[in-house]
C-alpha cells in the first residue's frame, strides 16, 4: 500500500514531522536496541540482514565491499548497521545519515575509526554528501513519504559502477494491511509513552500466541492473501492478520519497541516487486539480486560504469 495521498503540503509536512519525531523518540529512549545482535555473527538479526541480500554470511558482504571506498548507510538510525559495515570493511569510509539525533549512532560506533555521520533528509537533494560506490538503504525508504523519489535521490549520488542495496516493506494480505492501518491510525498521534502502552498490549498478545507451538498446514487462499505453508498460530496471525512481533531472544520492552517501530510512524508505505523493479529499470540499474518474502522486498543493483 502506497502512502495515502496527502490533501495538501501542510498534511504532507505534518506526516513527515510526525515520522521524524516517532523515530527520534524511539532512538533517544532506546539508543542501543539491537546493536549487539546486529554485530553478532551468531545472531538471527545479522543472519536475516545478510541472507535477504543474498550474502553468504559475512564473507558475502565482505566481498561486495572489498573494492568500495565510500559507503553510505542511508537512514542509519542508532548506527547498528553502520557498525556492521564498518567492521566488515575497515578499509572504507562509512558515512551514516539520518534526520534523527545522531548521538546514539555516534555512541554505538565509537569503536570504529572509519565512521562519520551527517544529518540528511532523503527526500531532499543529497549532492552535498558527495558520491558513493556502495549505498545501503534498508527499512528506511518506506518511511520517507515518497519511497521512489527518495530512491532516485540516492541513485543520483551513486558513482558509476557503484552498488545500491535496498529493502522496503511488501504489500501484505488484505486483512493484515487493514488491521495495520487501523492500529496506526489509533496510535500515530499519541506521544511515545502512550503509544507504547498499546504496543506492549500487542506484544503480550504475540508472546502468548507463541506459547501455542503446534504447527498447522495451510493451503493457498488467494482470495484473502494467505500463502500455502506450515505455520504456528502466531505466524498465521502475524503474517496475514496483525503484526504482533515476538522474539524470545529479546526483552519484552525490545519486542514492544519493534512493534512501535511498525505502528507509530505516519509514513509507512508498502510495495510490490513489480513496482520496485520499475524503480531500478527507470534508473538504468542492473539488478544483481532480488528477494521477496512475506514481509519485504530486497533488491541490489549496479550503476552502469559509463553513466
Amino acid at each position: 500500500m502506497r502512502d495515502r495521498p496527502a490533501i495538501d503540503n501542510v498534511s504532507r509536512a505534518d506526516d513527515a514531522a510526525q515520522t521524524s519525531r516517532s523515530f527520534g523518540d524511539k532512538w533517544s529512549k532506546n539508543p542501543d536496541i539491537a546493536v549487539n545482535h546486529t554485530l553478532d555473527p551468531n545472531s538471527v538479526f545479522q543472519k536475516w540482514i545478510l541472507e535477504r541480500n543474498g550474502w553468504d554470511k559475512a564473507d558475502g558482504l565482505k566481498k561486495s565491499l572489498e573494492s568500495r571506498q565510500r559507503v553510505l548507510d542511508a537512514g542509519c538510525g542508532n548506527g547498528r548497521v553502520t557498525g556492521l559495515l564498518a567492521s566488515i570493511a575497515p578499509h572504507a569510509r562509512i558515512i551514516g545519515v539520518d534526520q534523527a539525533d545522531l548521538a546514539p549512532a555516534r555512541d554505538n560506533t565509537k569503536a570504529f575509526r572509519n565512521v562519520s555521520f551527517e544529518n540528511a533528509n532523503l527526500r531532499s537533494s543529497l549532492s552535498g554528501l558527495g558520491m558513493f560506490d556502495f549505498i545501503y538503504c534498508q527499512e528506511v525508504l518506506h518511511h520517507t513519504g515518497d519511497a521512489q523519489a527518495s530512491f532516485e535521490n540516492l541513485v543520483r549520488i551513486l558513482a558509476p559502477g557503484g552498488e545500491i542495496a535496498i529493502y522496503v516493506y511488501r504489500q501484505k494480505a488484505p486483512a493484515r494491511e487493514f488491521m495495520d492501518d487501523v492500529v496506526r491510525e489509533k496510535i500515530s498521534a499519541l506521544p511515545y509513552d502512550e503509544a507504547m502502552v498499546v504496543c506492549r498490549q500487542i506484544t503480550e498478545f504475540g508472546r502468548r500466541m507463541t506459547e501455542v507451538e503446534q504447527e498447522i498446514d495451510i493451503d493457498d487462499l488467494p482470495a484473502v492473501g494467505i500463502e500455502r505453508g506450515r505455520y504456528t498460530p502466531q505466524r498465521i496471525l502475524y503474517n496475514f492478520f496483525l503484526k504482533c512481533y515476538w522474539n524470545p531472544d529479546l526483552s519484552f520492552e525490545e519486542n514492544a519497541v519493534i512493534n512501535y517501530d511498525w505502528y507509530h510512524p505516519s509514513h509507512c508505505s508498502r510495495h510490490t516487486m513489480n513496482e520496485v523493479e520499475g524503480w531500478f529499470g527507470r534508473a538504468c540499474l542492473e539488478m544483481i539480486w532480488k528477494k521477496q518474502d512475506l514481509y519485504g522486498i530486497t533488491v541490489r543493483g549496479l550503476k552502469n560504469k559509463v553513466g
